[in-house]
């Protein structure tokens, strides 16, 4: 091979437009500009996830909304009627509704992302684009239906409000943008560290399933806080999905009670889940494809 040829292919070598390169750090600001690029492809997943998931249906998106009004309608039956258990002076509708709706999008973004690596192995293994995109682009899908939810909740909101309902809102309503990333970030995190286990122990798919119908039991969705017994107190305070569901509550119905204690960790347990979820799922995804 001649000079000319030699000096050629160098030029060339130098004018990639995309170079690919083993990741050294989980995520960096390098990483950061590359999903920025990819933000076409996230759009694209929200649309095959949504198109996917109500292709062939009677009421399409509708059943974002009629799965919490017929949950709410059975807790207010069993849990307000038959139980007799307290909502803290807040109307039915509202409390079951609230708790419903976070709860179920806490639980969609976890269960979208635990699946990541089993439900995209086949794009996974032909095609290189960065993978965090999935993630990304599932707990947005998520938001959405939550702000279809939220915006079905307002409508019986400012209806009880119009009827002398004892809600009392505060200015804090503003922050729950703010609480949907918190819910959000737990919720991937969670399933982020449950798609990197997966791969190697399958099993834990069905754990999940079973210990998420536990801990809605656990979460103050069908009570408030203030009605658990005292000697179980500790177990809301590690549980991360006490604090940010109670507080809904004090903000929008002016009701409940939350310890700073419990707020701070759970934005603890979230910060650390969604820091090991990036770490588990960078390294997982190098070499998942060999135990898929």
């Amino acid at each position: 091979m001649d000079k000319n040829t030699t000096k050629a292919t160098e030029k060339d070598d130098e004018n990639w437009d995309l170079i690919l390169q083993p990741k050294v750090r989980s995520l960096d600001s390098k990483h950061i500009r590359e999903l920025i690029r990819y933000r076409d492809l996230i759009l694209l997943f929200i649309k095959r996830d949504f198109t996917t998931q109500y292709k062939q249906t009677v009421l399409g998106p509708l059943w974002y909304l009629v799965q919490p009004l017929v949950t709410t309608v059975c807790y207010t039956f069993v849990f307000g009627k038959l139980a007799n258990i307290g909502t803290d002076e807040v109307p039915y509708m509202l409390f079951y509704f609230a708790g419903t709706m976070l709860w179920t999008y806490f639980t969609g973004v976890l269960n979208s992302a635990a699946g990541i690596f089993s439900s995209n192995s086949g794009i996974f293994g032909k095609v290189y684009f960065p993978r965090l995109t999935v993630p990304i682009s599932t707990t947005v899908g998520q938001m959405i239906k939550l702000a279809l939810q939220f915006m079905c909740l307002l409508v019986f909101y400012f209806y009880f409000i119009f009827k002398g309902a004892p809600v009392h809102p505060s200015w804090k309503v503003c922050l729950f943008p703010l609480l949907v990333l918190w819910i959000g970030f737990l919720g991937c995190g969670l399933g982020m560290i449950v798609s990197s286990l997966t791969t190697k122990y399958r099993d834990l798919n069905q754990l999940l399933g079973f210990g998420l119908s536990l801990a809605m039991y656990a979460t103050p969705i069908v009570y408030p806080l203030s009605q658990a017994p005292e000697k179980f107190q500790w177990f809301f305070y590690i549980n991360p999905m006490s604090a940010p569901i109670e507080l809904f509550r004090i903000w929008f119905y002016g009701a409940g009670h939350v310890p700073v204690t419990m707020t701070l960790i759970s934005l603890a347990v979230t910060g650390l889940c969604f820091f090991f979820g990036l770490i588990l799922f960078n390294k997982n995804e190098r070499t998942f494809v060999d135990v898929i």
